[in-house]
């Protein structure tokens, strides 16, 4: 058995993306992705403690990493003001520590819109949805220039998982492409820490994502 694996969003629209954030609350899964993310961004020795989200989405991993992290500040980059809407409430009582910076990331100018340099750009389920592997890259480019000296950057997205049959729409993409282009960019040694929901066979779009982790 063999198809196609993608979705078409409409992120500026208020009805689609409460009901997109609705359907997608986190899983088990899902919140283990946001506890190896809390814990990369919990070690000692990074530059500074500010977190930079890329694709704040409905704002469940901003939640979840605010709510066990009384240190860091957070900033929460999205290209959608309904998303800002959702995430406020989400977020909740957290939102003061919390900045938000609309941007779109197919804009090569979009760091100048960052409040401050962080120390770690953590990004999930949303750099796929740029479309293309070079506008994946080119985000991966953008965010090696941002970073000081020992930064990391964080993804977890969905990929393209290896032995497929499947056809996948082209953000969507094998983990060794990823790491690639974060080491082209300039990033020391970037590794895969893990993958979820494998599914080669039959899978969904919500299957089948992978988190990976490169230091400036």
């Amino acid at each position: 058995m063999a198809g196609f694996v993608g979705a078409q969003h409409e992120f500026h629209d208020a009805a689609f993306v409460q009901g997109w954030a609705d359907r997608f609350v986190p899983t088990a899964p899902r919140l283990a992705l946001f506890d190896l993310i809390l814990e990369q961004i919990g070690q000692p020795g990074l530059p500074n403690a500010h977190v930079l989200e890329l694709g704040l989405g409905p704002g469940y991993m901003a939640r979840h990493i605010l709510e066990r992290n009384a240190i860091i500040s957070y900033e929460g980059l999205d290209f959608s003001e309904v998303f800002f809407e959702v995430a406020k409430n989400t977020v909740g009582a957290s939102m003061p520590r919390v900045t938000l910076t609309k941007a779109d990331l197919m804009d090569q100018t979009w760091p100048a819109t960052i409040s401050r340099q962080p120390a770690a750009i953590i990004s999930t389920w949303a750099l796929h949805d740029l479309g293309s592997q070079q506008a994946v890259a080119d985000v991966y480019a953008r965010c090696y220039e941002i970073l000081p000296e020992g930064g990391m950057l964080i993804n977890g997205d969905f990929i393209k998982p290896d032995g497929t049959a499947w056809t996948y729409e082209p953000g969507r993409f094998e983990t060794a492409r990823h790491l690639d282009f974060m080491r082209r960019a300039g990033f020391k040694n970037p590794m895969l820490l893990a993958c979820y929901e494998t599914n080669t066979d039959s899978p969904t779009a919500a299957q089948n994502y992978a988190c990976m982790i490169a230091v400036r």
